[in-house]
């Protein structure tokens, strides 16, 4: 399993029903509301193998009320 994090940016009055739909979809492994230029943090986890971009861009970017999204690919858990 490939472990990353996507930085979410909702719109306004927007973030607990984006929160919400990833919950619902279960394709998050957490969901973490945040301060700061981004409302949400999200890991997820995808199989070796899969495409993350594509992941981010068919599954994650296509939630209602998402503005913007930061990628963050990790190397190793310690």
């Amino acid at each position: 399993m490939i472990p990353f994090f996507v930085q979410i940016k909702c719109q306004l009055g927007k973030s607990y029903d984006v929160a919400n739909r990833l919950a619902d979809a279960e394709i998050a492994s957490e969901i973490y509301s945040t301060a700061g230029e981004f409302d949400l943090l999200v890991k997820f986890y995808v199989d070796d193998g899969t495409d993350v971009g594509h992941f981010v861009n068919e599954k994650v970017q296509t939630i209602p009320g998402i503005q913007d999204t930061r990628t963050i690919i990790t190397f190793k858990a310690f």
